[in-house]
């Protein structure tokens, strides 16, 4: 979830609502990769959740992580709740999952060094205070009300408000774990190309990512529950968004959805004021209930586009958001597995070729189906195991034709990144397979034998 953004003065009209998106428009050169990742912390003597406070602590690493590896607070109501570092950023999901939302960087080896480091780092404070951390998507054992709630108030606001819109949303925040990239766009036209693409393949990321296979205790039936959880959480904001897909779709048809997605919160000086269910555009003419007369300004924009959840969104760049939270090696194949997709013109009309026939009905089912069978997964004449290796090879093709060197030069390319997505792909198992093997076989159905052999 999203600190406060900064994005701007007032709001004086509303075209200003597109060009503040298209003001991410970048040269080629200057495209960056973001990889931002959560992981579940725990005790590890009784295997519960972090609080937020004490010995054994989210606090505990946040005061390790600023005091021992020069990380500087950011705070809220007097709470750590965040670190920023060289572009990078540590906040805190609702249930105290830790995340790290890395600075914008050239390379997949950049970003595979900073993943490294960071989990380094967080395992020295981790194993100092006796808490270990466990990259999953979803927490396998825990249920809500062993969950604690982090201090920061778009979190209460938010928990508030989500048995109104939907059924899973709480279990969201407060159970699951993602992976994701962040991926800049150079045109409007750019925008559009590699958006659709993101959508139409978002369920072959889910697929190849696949790692919450339990939920409260046992075997829920999907290979990705994080995936299923998103479907039931608040149709207003979640979703594959068919609009993309239509004639004339750009910056500005984006503002209209955005528009429509009821709003959370308004920030003022360090508070966030109660805006559940209002909308922007009813703020645009100064008629928000919350703050009737007050007209917002861009950084409260900037604010609502980050409340806004579909499995893959634009903001000042673009956000693949379809994977769970993983084992270290996955946590660099998500960045390069789309950097090799969306970086090179070739790859991405590639991609585009392959989705660009399906209709917004077999791309919802193409997403349902992932969070079920994964791999296994099969939509009318579309099996996800060959799509997912056509795919694979696409991205493979992408990274070879970037040819960024890694090691001062030793490492030809980007593409060994890309090994274990090749590993599943295969053997036609992903994480959830080897969990699930592991719990009917030699874990004999005792799910906390997973924190010890899967933990970083």
């Amino acid at each position: 979830m999203s600190i406060p953004q900064t994005g701007g003065g007032p709001i004086e009209s509303r075209d200003q609502l597109a060009e503040y998106l298209e003001s991410g428009c970048k040269p080629r050169q200057n495209w960056r990769i973001g990889t931002e990742h959560e992981k579940f912390g725990y005790c590890k003597d009784t295997l519960k959740p972090l609080p937020y406070a004490g010995e054994r602590s989210i606090l505990a690493v946040l005061e390790g992580l600023r005091d021992r590896h020069g990380w500087a607070p950011l705070t809220e109501a007097g709470n750590l709740i965040g670190l920023e570092k060289d572009g990078a950023n540590v906040s805190l999901e609702p249930g105290g999952q830790l995340e790290l939302s890395g600075a914008p960087l050239e390379t997949i080896h950049e970003t595979c060094n900073e993943v490294n480091a960071h989990l380094a780092d967080v395992k020295d404070i981790a194993d100092a205070v006796g808490v270990g951390f466990i990259g999953l998507g979803a927490a396998p054992i825990w249920k809500h009300e062993d969950m604690p709630m982090m201090p920061k108030g778009r979190y209460r606001l938010m928990t508030d408000y989500m048995d109104r819109v939907g059924t899973l949303g709480k279990a969201m925040m407060y159970r699951t774990c993602t992976v994701q990239v962040n991926l800049d766009f150079g045109s409007e036209a750019d925008m559009v190309q590699k958006l659709r693409v993101a959508l139409a393949l978002q369920p072959v990321a889910t697929a190849l990512f696949a790692n919450s296979p339990f939920f409260e205790g046992k075997p829920c039936g999907h290979k990705s529950w994080r995936s299923r959880v998103w479907r039931d959480l608040d149709a207003d904001r979640t979703g594959m968004l068919p609009f993309v897909f239509d004639d004339g779709f750009g910056f500005e048809a984006w503002v209209d959805y955005a528009l429509d997605v009821p709003m959370y919160f308004v920030y003022r000086d360090g508070n966030y004021i109660d805006a559940l269910g209002q909308s922007f555009r009813d703020f645009l003419k100064g008629e928000l209930p919350a703050l009737p007369g007050e007209t917002p300004t861009l950084s409260d924009w900037a604010d609502h586009l980050t409340t806004i959840f579909p499995e893959a969104r634009i903001k000042q760049f673009m956000e693949m958001r379809g994977a769970d939270g993983g084992p270290w090696r996955r946590l660099c194949a998500l960045p390069a597995f789309w950097t090799g997709l969306m970086y090179d013109q070739a790859s991405l009309d590639a991609a585009w070729d392959l989705a660009k026939g399906w209709n917004a009905e077999t791309r919802e089912a193409l997403r349902v189906a992932a969070s079920v069978d994964a791999l296994d997964a099969v939509v009318g004449d579309i099996r996800m195991h060959d799509l997912a290796r056509e795919v694979l090879e696409i991205s493979e093709a992408g990274l070879r034709a970037r040819a960024h060197k890694g090691a001062g030069g030793m490492i030809a390319d980007e593409t060994h990144f890309l090994n274990a997505l090749k590993e599943s792909v295969e053997s036609g198992q992903v994480p959830a397979d080897e969990l699930l093997a592991k719990y009917h076989g030699e874990w004999d159905g005792d799910l906390s034998r997973i924190y010890a052999e899967y933990s970083y």
